[in-house]
């Protein structure tokens, strides 16, 4: 082992001295005050940390990059990347990089070519053929689905009904499972009813390797990650995963061509799926696998990026009352003392709570980090130019809480900031921004407030503790783990009780 140990280090260092050199002048035009090491330059901050010491990590950055007017610098071994958090610099940075970086190969393992990591060659012809199918008509018609499936989560969370503290992260990452589904595939898998559905576990487990590989260069050589333990696991979970999405796909596939033979009526929903193959050119159209991996980016990314957002919101709530107070007095305004069903026409009339959902992802954006990889020279706007192959790590988190676009109050949560004109179209981009921004932004907008619009309709929310230590919850942020998607490490904890009317 102690050869493998050797070749490493040696590896590691011929590449740190063969590239660093392209980077060592833009670097020195960036500050940053956190000390780097030949070789492994910032990379042992992260060495063998959880997810937790992860996240605290990539906010210092993003605190020093804010501190130095935008700007700072990570290198993860020989790897260099810009930190960026000023919306201007972004704003170029985004509409000229559209290349995903390479470290992102290691999610690409995991989900293919799909949409979200596929190279430029295979993304440009995908993007032009799924973008319709986010249509405006074909998104109102899932919100049926969404309000169907949040009934039957608000059903469930009675379980909950005055018993104390309890995470409601089972109830709403199930809850986005099945409209993800139902919506995607046309298939009701009744995760809600199941809620020890192995797919999930997988799918949680694949992210938290998928982030730890990242940020340690060491486990970057496939010869040296192939010889440990993650690797093993990795696979497994991976082959559960894609097992799942495969088998839908393929007993779905089948019915397609039958059931567009017969006439549809006009409450039938065509599904992603049904649309994407469609679009694609029906039986000449998309393989089985440009399939899995299209509809394996809408399941993973609509579960997981929906279930978050809605979970961070509902704590919010809870830590704020009166935020809450207001929000249902909006949904009172809309529904009154019914019990009707959220349908399409509701959504745009909520606009307290959109704003509410939209505070929330900026302060906790699921995706907190995404990287792209200069191709040609940038000059920004802040005078740094960037030179090809240096990697962009575009710190949304950091962007998110800059106060010379937010304020000096740019860490308290204010949804009225969302009822006013922003600053800077970039400086709010939880679901990335530019060209290649998230196709299912407004779907997922759409899967949340719907979410929590049944919740509050039915359960106050509160904190299980209003103090502690003498200090005010509210007042103290939430503590997060990086793992891709950023979540709360006390899986979203609060209290329900029933809400009368």
């Amino acid at each position: 082992m102690l050869w493998l140990v050797v070749a490493l280090v040696a590896l590691l260092w011929w590449t740190y001295t063969r590239h660093s050199d392209r980077f060592k002048e833009v670097s020195s035009k960036i500050k940053c005050s956190i000390k780097a090491y030949p070789v492994l330059g910032h990379a042992y901050l992260f060495a063998m940390q959880d997810g937790t010491s992860r996240m605290r990590y990539f906010q210092m950055f993003g605190r020093e990059a804010i501190k130095n007017g935008g700007l700072t610098n990570l290198w993860l071994g020989e790897k260099y990347y810009v930190v960026v958090v000023d919306p201007v610099d972004l704003d170029v940075i985004m509409k000229a990089s559209l290349e995903k970086d390479e470290i992102m190969r290691f999610a690409r393992n995991f989900i293919g070519n799909g949409i979200i990591f596929a190279p430029l060659p295979i993304w440009r012809p995908r993007r032009k053929i799924l973008a319709p199918t986010f249509s405006p008509k074909n998104l109102n018609n899932f919100v049926k689905i969404f309000s169907q499936q949040s009934s039957v989560m608000a059903d469930k969370l009675q379980d909950e009904e005055g018993k104390g503290p309890c995470s409601v992260w089972k109830y709403l990452n199930t809850y986005a499972m099945d409209s993800v589904c139902e919506t995607a595939l046309g298939v009701k898998v009744n995760a809600q009813k199941n809620t020890e559905e192995p797919f999930m576990k997988a799918f949680e487990e694949t992210c938290r390797l998928i982030a730890m590989r990242m940020v340690q260069p060491w486990l970057y050589p496939n010869a040296v990650y192939r010889l440990l333990p993650y690797h093993a696991n990795f696979e497994e979970c991976k082959r559960i995963v894609c097992g799942f999405i495969d088998k839908i796909i393929k007993s779905k596939r089948k019915t397609i061509k039958e059931d567009a033979e017969l006439k549809k009526g006009p409450n039938d929903i065509n599904t992603f799926l049904e649309l994407i193959t469609e679009a694609s050119g029906g039986d000449r159209g998309y393989s089985d696998e440009e399939l899995q991996e299209e509809t394996l980016v809408l399941v993973v990314a609509g579960t997981d990026t929906s279930a978050v957002g809605a979970c961070f919101t509902i704590c919010m709530l809870a830590r704020h009352p009166d935020v809450q107070e207001r929000a249902c007095e909006e949904l009172h305004e809309v529904f009154g003392d019914s019990d009707r069903p959220l349908t399409s026409e509701d959504l745009p009339r909520l606009k307290y709570l959109d704003a509410v959902v939209r505070e929330t992802l900026r302060l906790y954006p699921p995706v907190p980090l995404i990287v792209r990889t200069v191709e040609k020279e940038i000059q920004l706007p802040s005078g740094v130019t960037l030179v090809p192959g240096c990697g962009v790590l575009v710190h949304i988190w950091g962007t998110h809480r800059n106060p010379q676009y937010w304020g000096d109050d740019a860490d308290q949560f204010r949804p009225e900031r969302f009822l006013e004109t922003l600053k800077h179209p970039a400086a709010f981009i939880p679901f990335s921004y530019g060209p290649r921004n998230c196709l299912g932004y407004q779907y997922a907008m759409m899967s949340m407030k719907t979410a929590v619009a049944t919740i509050l309709r039915k359960y106050r929310i509160s904190m299980p503790g209003s103090k502690q230590n003498g200090v005010n919850v509210a007042d103290t942020p939430m503590t997060v783990s990086f793992d891709i998607m950023m979540k709360d490490v006390d899986r979203f904890t609060v209290q329900l009780e029933k809400r009368t009317k």
